[in-house]
């Protein structure tokens, strides 16, 4: 009896072992794991998940291709082509289940409905542009604004949106605007060369007022150098003249009493430059008349001219009385 329910507990416990293995399988880290629980689509964080009662979806983008015939003002058509990858919204996978069904290409079939939508939001901008309005730039910030909407409805989110290129459909009217936007260019090149060559003109224009205003202000402190050079010159010159009058002055001093000694004291007129010169001559020629020549300065002031008169004579007087 007991190897009975032994054998009974051993195929239990290998059954048990074959249907973990048989039905179980490893959740990988790219992988997520739906599941359904009152009616509810929840995540599975767990390692280990049923694969009969789960959802595994790869959590990768889905690439979006999509190109658009679209019609802009004046009922011309354009052609639009969009690149893009959307990816699981994780706070709307009900409505990724809902949209995509239960099944593991659901973010295939959301991404197809996002191109849906995709191309009416193209449509709907280019209606509301002329064709020569219409820039890659302005379409994606379009449906960038309106992203949030595929959260909601199809449960993925945009996660890259690239304008591949936005083209009229008719030839001619796609050559018009080539030659539209060349003239623009040339037109907006031409304006940005008279803007520098304005610019150029003003530049040199200022520099050369700052330079006319640094050599007036040069000049002016050249002539404030030389104005204070020619005062310092005249305080220099009428300093000069000062000291040659304090000189005279003291010299003319000493003049009057040098003439006031002589006439106090008439013998020193013999020690005097022209008693000397005298002197001085009379030995040369004894038995000659001397003539003295005496300049205007050898007699300046009349009194020593008399005073030299009287000593001549009194020294004359003395010669005929001996």
């Amino acid at each position: 009896m007991e190897i009975l329910f032994g054998i009974v507990a051993a195929v239990v416990v290998l059954m048990a072992v074959l249907i973990v293995v048989f039905e179980y399988r490893i959740r990988q880290p790219d992988m997520l794991v739906l599941y359904e629980t009152k009616g509810q689509i929840a995540l599975s964080s767990g390692l280990l998940y049923p694969r009969h009662f789960s959802l595994p979806i790869k959590r990768t983008t889905c690439p979006i291709q999509l190109t658009v015939e679209a019609t802009a003002a004046g009922n011309l058509g354009v052609n639009v082509k969009l690149l893009g990858s959307v990816a699981p919204a994780m706070e709307h996978i009900q409505m990724l289940v809902r949209v995509g069904g239960w099944n593991s290409e659901a973010i295939a079939r959301a991404a197809e409905e996002t191109s849906i939508q995709l191309e009416g939001l193209v449509k709907e901008y280019a209606e509301q542009a002329e064709i020569g309005a219409l820039s890659s730039t302005g379409l994606v910030d379009y449906l960038k604004e309106h992203s949030a909407q595929f959260k909601e409805k199809f449960g993925v989110e945009l996660i890259s949106l690239a304008v591949h290129s936005i083209e009229p459909a008719d030839a001619e009217i796609a050559d018009a605007l080539r030659q539209q936007e060349q003239a623009r260019l040339l037109e907006q090149t031409e304006r940005l060369n008279n803007q520098a060559r304005v610019s150029a003109a003003k530049a040199k224009y200022q520099a050369d007022e700052e330079i006319a205003e640094m050599e007036h202000a040069l000049e002016l402190k050249k002539g404030t150098i030389k104005k204070a050079m020619l005062e310092q010159e005249n305080a220099l010159a009428q300093k000069r003249l000062e000291d040659e009058l304090i000189r005279s002055r003291l010299r003319l001093a000493f003049e009057k009493e040098e003439l006031e000694i002589l006439k106090n004291n008439p013998e020193l007129l013999v020690l005097t430059p022209q008693a000397a010169r005298l002197a001085e001559a009379s030995q040369g020629l004894k038995n000659a008349r001397t003539v003295i020549s005496l300049s205007p300065q050898d007699l300046a002031g009349s009194e020593l001219l008399n005073l030299f008169q009287n000593m001549l004579n009194t020294a004359l007087e003395a010669k005929k009385n001996g």
